[in-house]
């Protein structure tokens, strides 16, 4: 679960780490009061217009801008709320922005030059570990530098079972080129990081940058924060941080019936149950020269009202030109599932595309009869190759 950065700051101060302080508003007129809060707090006129959307790359597309007066407040808020921001994350269609960030300034004179860093903790699913990664060239351009100099990217594996231990945090400190008060102060801030990764049950931790100030304090300017779903059972503070808004609508509904459901942009819908029976389905649409519309696990208890939620979400995408459902039955029976198809099939009335049902594993027989049997305008198939061949008849259709 993605949330916006105000809430991985909030995260992160309660773990020590320390932040740009802001305070989040939804309109013009709280963001003046926050601009005037900010000067009181902070002692300055200059605060930071950071608009707050599920995506990285804001100051690119114009969603974050200095502010030196009340009257630039003002207008920056006008300019970025209400705004459809559309960054390299985003795609073409964009993010509208309905609050923003109004955050101190932290790149204040002073005896030392500024320096930004990219710090990241995330998991390494092959090895099981956990890495943070980092590098001395933080700041907007970080994709570019990923790409054309990755040797400045450097990583440290942690073993879980044992957590950071103090040299990698030294370790970390030293290869960013800090000493002094900002090397103490740098370590202080990796440890922080990595406990409130841990403790979080987070998947990421991103912050880009992390600001080394001109007084030699280590801070974090940005955070994207991706809290681990499966987890948010032991986290009810952080699920209430879900912002539903900044989600795609049929990946809402769908977390609504307990569907597993990633929106893709193709032209063939999949209802499966299991996450690799479904990735291998989407391989035999594109064998068959389709394009998969959408990732959706059922589950492995699916019955008609689970097939019927999941057929009014596929429906909801006008590029859906056929529906393929690809069923083992293994904990769940092939004939139930298939009278779940034609039950949800009578129930929702006249579905427009054609649907392919490939049914097997415990009563595939008896499914496969009932779904023939039916009338309806149902393909049925055993074989993934049949699955596939009749997904391409019925496209070229």
């Amino acid at each position: 679960m993605n949330i916006h950065e105000y809430q991985g700051k909030a995260i992160l101060k309660s773990f020590g780490v320390r932040v740009q302080e802001g305070i989040v508003a939804d309109s013009v007129e709280q963001a003046v009061e926050a601009a005037k809060k900010m000067k009181e707090d902070y002692g300055s006129d200059w605060v930071v217009i950071k608009a707050q959307i599920h995506a990285g790359g804001r100051g690119k597309g114009g969603g974050v801008k200095l502010a030196k007066n009340l009257e630039e407040v003002k207008e920056r808020a006008t300019n970025i709320l209400g705004m459809q921001l559309i960054t390299p994350q985003t795609g073409p269609e964009g993010k509208l922005v309905s609050k923003v960030l109004v955050a101190q300034d932290v790149y204040y004179p002073g005896e030392s030059e500024t320096k930004e860093f990219y710090i990241s903790v995330l998991l390494d699913r092959a090895k099981g570990r956990n890495i943070i990664m980092y590098s001395t060239e933080g700041g907007m351009d970080i994709e570019e530098v990923a790409h054309s100099t990755p040797e400045r990217i450097h990583k440290e594996e942690i073993d879980p079972k044992v957590g950071l231990q103090g040299f990698q945090a030294r370790k970390i400190a030293f290869n960013l080129g800090l000493s002094g008060d900002a090397f103490k102060d740098m370590v202080k801030f990796i440890t922080a990081l990595y406990k409130a990764y841990d403790a979080t049950d987070s998947s990421q931790f991103e912050i880009n940058p992390v600001l080394k100030t001109s007084d030699n304090k280590i801070l974090a300017v940005d955070a994207k924060v991706n809290l681990d779903d499966n987890a948010l059972f032991r986290h009810p503070d952080y699920a209430a941080m879900r912002d539903v808004a900044e989600e795609d609508p049929m990946e809402v509904e769908a977390s609504k019936s307990n569907l597993n459901f990633v929106k893709l942009d193709g032209n063939v819908g999949c209802m499966v149950n299991g996450a690799g029976l479904a990735m291998a389905t989407m391989d035999i649409i594109k064998i068959a020269g389709g394009e998969p519309a959408n990732f959706l696990d059922v589950g492995g208890t699916a019955n008609a009202e689970t097939v019927k939620a999941a057929f009014n979400i596929i429906l909801k995408d006008p590029n859906v030109k056929a529906i393929l459902i690809n069923i083992f039955g293994g904990i769940v029976r092939c004939d139930r599932v298939a009278q779940g198809v034609i039950d949800a099939y009578h129930e929702i009335g006249n579905i427009p595309v054609p649907i392919i049902v490939r049914l097997q594993g415990t009563n595939a027989v008896e499914a496969k009869k009932l779904i023939d049997d039916s009338g309806l305008k149902v393909y049925s198939a055993i074989l993934l190759k049949e699955a596939a061949e009749r997904v391409k008849e019925v496209l070229a259709l």
